[in-house]
């Protein structure tokens, strides 16, 4: 028994690893279609900008992977209200913590091992499992991610290039995966 909760603890983890690569890639490649004056336009009153969701995905990202295991996930040196404000911000200095958020949450991911999924830590106090407390940052970067994508869809207009299946494109698409993979 214990083989098999350490083989879909590893399967896990690799998945866990890919998921993340893959919401940080399609946040990228939305981003490759804002355009600089884009980059910090508020739609609405009191939405965000995509320069205020990569800031706060950053500084999320650098309260919970620093020191995953053995500190509370909300650390006292995050003040998350000014996450939601842009300074002296640019695109380049906030691509830059982007670029650090992940990497701190990669470099924590690679040295989790299947046995520390039931490992308990907090956030803001409150109890979790390794294990969920890696399904909450999913659901919340990839919540925050739809927004980056929808916020570039909405920049680019007609010009917009789809990201994943395009609109009638379906047959298409599963045609070539069979394709691929085979009928299985």
């Amino acid at each position: 028994m214990q083989q098999i909760y350490e083989s879909i603890a590893r399967d896990y983890l690799e998945d866990a690893k890919h998921k993340f690569r893959g919401y940080k890639n399609l946040a990228e490649k939305a981003l490759e279609q804002v355009a600089d004056e884009e980059f910090f336009v508020e739609n609405a009153t009191d939405a965000n900008s995509v320069a205020i969701v990569i800031k706060h995905i950053a500084g999320n990202q650098r309260s919970r992977w620093r020191n995953f295991l053995t500190e509370d996930g909300e650390k006292p040196d995050r003040d998350r209200d000014t996450e939601f404000e842009i300074n002296e911000d640019d695109r380049e200095s906030l691509m830059r913590s982007w670029e650090s958020g992940w990497a701190l949450l990669f470099e924590t991911l690679e040295e989790l091992s299947p046995a520390d999924l039931g490992r308990t830590v907090t956030i803001r106090g409150e109890d979790h499992t390794v294990l969920q407390a890696m399904n909450r940052q999913l659901m919340h970067y990839a919540f925050h991610i739809g927004q980056i994508v929808i916020l570039a869809k909405i920049f680019r207009g007609a010009d917009w290039k789809s990201l994943t299946v395009p609109k009638s494109g379906s047959k298409e698409f599963n045609k070539e995966m069979f394709r691929k993979f085979g009928d299985r």
